[in-house]
């Protein structure tokens, strides 16, 4: 696919890449660390100890899923650079239009991604 194609991709891209990084902004407290912001968000003393430590987890899940979020569109972008958008990086077939609609960080046709997701639930 070429830049042009790719286009209406990239601004869905841009616009997904900022609101994420809105979203972390937020979660770590603005300027502040994110150690620190755990810190201000948890640190209340009437909380229970276990609700503490699940409320922590949960957070730092969420940050650990949308950091990957992240990189996934990063890396789209770059492919949209180099002119390989759109293309599975496992196989190299073409990654329909539809898939890309719903995912444009999408690296992988449905069939490679399916035997991915298999892989990974196996190991």
């Amino acid at each position: 696919m070429d830049k042009t194609q790719a286009a209406p991709f990239r601004q869905q891209l841009l616009a997904q890449q900022a609101e994420l990084l809105a979203q972390l902004v937020a979660q770590r407290g603005g300027v502040i660390g994110r150690a620190e912001a755990a810190a201000d968000h948890f640190g209340q003393p009437e909380d229970p100890r276990a609700q503490l430590a699940t409320e922590r987890e949960l957070a730092f899940a969420l940050d650990a899923h949308e950091t990957i979020h992240l990189a996934a569109i990063e890396a789209a972008l770059a492919r949209i650079e180099t002119g390989k958008y759109g293309e599975c990086t496992d196989c190299g077939a073409h990654i329909a239009a539809a898939r890309l609609h719903a995912t444009p960080e999408a690296a992988r046709c449905v069939h490679c991604q399916e035997k991915a997701e298999q892989h990974r639930r196996a190991a």
